[in-house]
């Protein structure tokens, strides 16, 4: 079973659609997971309304935010594999089978798809959306700390955190990159058409870094939320 996690964030009209979006291009089975900030109403009528599972958490939406959130997802989850998404990706068919099929194929924990989006992704360097092993999360973790089940280092503000779980993943040996496995992101930095709103404006609002942590990547790989 994949895990379909989702952290939000005053977006409610993007709950339907990405919960709609899995239903029709997920063949395997599957569990959809929202994580919510406290106090969050509508996002959280809206994430109830569609009958997936909901997570709400308690603090409020500040640094860190969306790599607390697809951790505490984790926790609570049930999945052989865990997919980190967002709720401006758009899933296409097949994209779950080809994660499976490149993770068995390579014995890889950490896959990353294809955003269609990043430069970074395009070329196979790159994941912003990704797709890792529960067993490997929960013994070894997957940030430079080492703590057994966190996926995303809770200490930046929101930028590098993606950095920081391919590059890892990568120097450990067990990251593999499934290009036909199609999760687009529909971000405004890459598509002209999405409106910007106060969650994007979030995002690049800082670009701290813990320090002694990851290299710098040679591009800025945009994280997610």
């Amino acid at each position: 079973m994949i895990s379909v996690l989702i952290p939000v964030l005053a977006r409610p009209q993007n709950a339907q659609p990405v919960v709609d979006s899995i239903r029709a291009h997920t063949t395997v089975e599957h569990e959809i997971i929202f994580i919510c900030s406290a106090g969050d109403r509508s996002e959280q009528d809206a994430c109830l309304n569609t009958d997936a599972q909901v997570i709400v958490c308690d603090w409020a939406a500040g640094p860190g935010d969306a790599a607390k959130k697809w951790n505490l997802g984790f926790a609570h989850s049930k999945g052989e594999f865990v997919f980190c998404a967002a709720d401006d990706v758009e899933f296409t068919p097949g994209w779950d089978t080809e994660a499976l099929r490149v993770a068995e194929r390579t014995g890889a924990s950490v896959i990353g798809t294809n955003d269609d989006a990043n430069p970074l992704v395009k070329r196979g360097k790159h994941s912003t959306h990704t797709m890792v092993r529960r067993s490997y999360a929960e013994e070894h973790g997957l940030t430079w700390d080492n703590i057994p089940g966190l996926i995303y280092c809770e200490e930046y503000d929101h930028q590098s955190i993606d950095q920081e779980l391919v590059y890892l993943a990568r120097e450990r040996g067990i990251w593999a990159f499934a290009r036909n496995s199609v999760v687009k992101h529909n971000h405004p930095i890459y598509d002209k058409t999405v409106r910007r709103d106060s969650t994007y404006d979030k995002g690049p609002r800082s670009r701290s870094r813990r320090p002694n942590a990851v290299p710098r990547a040679p591009e800025n790989s945009f994280a997610n939320q």
